[in-house]
């Protein structure tokens, strides 16, 4: 096949969709550049997948854990070695800087590592019998064959958060792409391909939603799914797995709070919002969308916020000196923009930024400014709403309680962040605030795969990615050993 055409990946084959039909993967900073064409599949292809993990699960599930993650080691050692290329490609496809699209690498080669230590910790639990002459204790399972959905934004390394813990607790999987960016979980792939992983205990189908992510769900033979996404799709993908009993792992969207207080070290709390804000062009699901200052410092604070924004180098990730990238397609342009116009419809003010880049070569992508919008109060939708976009919203309050409470106010709670020199008030948000992850002088965006990850309200259904995510992937078996050579009734015969 063509150099730039790629395929599904079936039970170790590359195979076209049975459709014959292709989209391209464009490069979001300059749309002449076709990173790639990739199949446009249906539920067929998706069967066939299934099938595939089916019937590989069979031997997979007994190979020891030490012995497969001894396959994720030398993935993450593959990875190593061809993080700059894999980093190159992932800045055409989704547009990050180059340093963050390293970053991104570099997480999955952490997430490999962290759990191939995991193949041999898959620990159970013994316990004393009630009963004499009776063994009890408790062992992981394989869950069987999963199916993987994973978004654009971190295309690498949140596919390597779903499928190394499914991989080492013993299941197979089926993992669907986000369709802006499917050649980095190609790549991924193909690492665990070239560390031994045997054929059909990863697959890969391309596609839409509505016509492979549809199919992975509703699928019989598919016993979980774990999803990221926004928390609209994240709903459909629950209500349509619970009619088939199959248990799901959420992880959508945010809108995260940055409390600056009146002590706070400013220079500091100033480099976290940039970050925060506009890191990954705002496209993080942990993004710092609403900055709430204390009023002492509200002024100061905005005045420099605005002007190193304005400040910030936007173009093509691909040249280093770039700090905001494009936006991943014209539809999240259209959100962006969208919210604008809804902020300012409100009495909002905007104080930078607002509007796409159009002229010179910012018109080969998708490009919008830096936006900070002020005058912001907790009921406006430009404060309740995900944007996913380089816009930040500006609110101010009088008191440490009101901060936590605006922070808390909305239907999302994945991270939040506060500075301050108070350790008795840091302390003090880290229980109140209500979100999945609390940060204490340090920015929304960020995080370390040996530590759980996810969210409260609609951000997450209580699962966690990070340390966590294997408790998804297996499941408890209860054994008993009864060497008594009688019959022993439990409560019954020990009974008083």
């Amino acid at each position: 096949m063509p150099q730039n055409e790629y395929r599904n990946l079936i039970g170790g084959q590359w195979l076209p969709a049975q459709s014959g039909k292709t989209f391209s993967n464009v490069n979001p900073a300059d749309h002449s550049d076709i990173v790639g064409q990739f199949p446009a599949s249906g539920p067929e292809d998706v069967a066939d997948a299934v099938a595939a993990a089916k019937k590989a699960f069979t031997t997979w599930r007994l190979v020891p854990a030490p012995k497969r993650a001894e396959i994720l080691y030398r993935a993450g050692r593959i990875l190593q070695e061809r993080k700059e290329q894999y980093a190159q490609d992932m800045t055409r496809e989704m547009g990050k800087v180059l340093a963050e699209a390293r970053g991104d690498v570099q997480e999955a080669i952490d997430e490999a590592y962290y759990v191939a230590g995991e193949g041999r910790r898959l620990f159970g639990k013994t316990t004393p019998s009630e009963l004499q002459n009776k063994f009890a204790m408790s062992v992981r399972m394989p869950v069987g064959v999963v199916g993987l959905i994973t978004p654009w934004n971190f295309p690498m390394a949140i596919p390597s958060w779903k499928s190394f813990p499914a991989l080492v607790g013993g299941n197979t999987c089926v993992i669907k792409p986000a369709t802006d960016t499917p050649l980095s979980v190609y790549n991924l792939v193909q690492a665990l391909v070239d560390a031994g992983l045997p054929p059909g205990v990863m697959n890969i189908v391309c596609g839409g939603g509505s016509s492979v992510g549809n199919a992975l769900v509703e699928h019989p033979d598919i016993r979980a799914i774990s999803f990221t996404g926004s928390s609209e799709v994240g709903s459909r993908v629950a209500q349509r797995a619970a009619a088939n009993f199959k248990p799901v792992s959420l992880e959508m969207g945010g809108k995260n709070a940055q409390i600056v207080l009146d002590d706070a070290n400013l220079e500091l709390a100033l480099d976290g919002a940039l970050w925060g804000a506009f890191g990954t062009t705002g496209q993080r699901c942990t993004a710092t969308s609403r900055i709430l200052l204390q009023k002492g410092i509200a002024a100061e604070f905005t005045q420099k916020l605005v002007e190193r924004a304005r400040k910030l180098k936007i173009g093509n990730g691909l040249d280093e000196s770039v700090e905001v990238g494009p936006q991943v397609n014209h539809g999240q342009i259209e959100t962006s923009k969208k919210y604008v116009e809804i902020a300012t419809g409100e009495g909002a003010k905007l104080l930078c930024g607002g509007h796409a880049l159009t002229d010179g070569e910012f018109g080969k992508g998708t490009f919008f400014e830096p936006t900070i919008v002020g005058g912001v109060t907790k009921c406006m939708r430009i404060a309740r709403e995900e944007v996913f976009g380089p816009v930040v919203a500006l609110i101010e309050f009088d008191t440490f309680e009101q901060g936590i409470e605006i922070a808390n106010s909305i239907d999302f709670g994945l991270s939040s962040a506060l500075y301050t020199k108070d350790l008795n008030r840091a302390f003090a948000a880290i229980r109140d605030l209500e979100a999945g992850i609390t940060y204490i002088n340090a920015p929304t965006i960020g995080a370390e795969v040996h530590l759980p990850f996810g969210g409260v309200k609609q951000t997450g259904n209580g699962h966690r990615e990070g340390s966590e995510a294997i408790e998804f992937f297996t499941t408890w078996k209860a054994v008993y050993v009864d060497y008594s050579d009688k019959l022993q009734r439990a409560q019954i015969d020990n009974a008083e």
